[in-house]
């Protein structure tokens, strides 16, 4: 087969692969037809029956040695990613006055929210607080 021939699959897969969510198998055959093109192109290999056994040879070779711990690598980035945005930390106002325990509205970052209070004592109208928990759209507020 013709070198460049091999390159523009290795492209096309490797484009596949970033296009669909297919969990790393075809970028490995990408990477393998990218391989054999530059190959071919420099004249190593030059029958068609040995590319294409080599194409297989390194993309079956390649999967099985790569692909579980490129999925563990990318997993455990995914857990030790920080939320993008969280309001833990943050002050709340009060809109009401809200005993221990109990749910309520307060303002933050212009929009009313649920609130409860996860503190001992009651939360006064108009008082900061801070917000120590967010469970769901109810943020759980302490007095700061």
């Amino acid at each position: 087969m013709v070198w460049w021939y091999w390159l523009l699959l290795g492209l096309a897969l490797a484009g596949a692969e970033m296009a669909a969510p297919g969990g790393f198998y075809l970028l490995f055959f990408g990477v393998s037809a990218l391989v054999v093109g530059a190959l071919a192109g420099t004249g190593v290999v030059e029958a068609d029956w040995l590319q294409w056994l080599l194409f297989s040879g390194l993309a079956i070779v390649s999967l099985l040695l790569f692909r579980s711990p490129l999925l563990r690598l990318m997993q455990e980035h995914e857990r030790h990613a920080k939320p993008v945005d969280t309001m833990v930390g943050e002050i709340a106002i009060l809109i009401e006055d809200l005993p221990p325990g109990q749910t309520g509205k307060a303002e933050l970052r212009g929009t009313t929210w649920n609130v409860r209070n996860a503190g001992a004592s009651a939360l006064a109208h108009g008082q900061r607080a801070t917000v120590t928990k967010v469970d769901g759209l109810t943020l759980w507020l302490k007095p700061e």
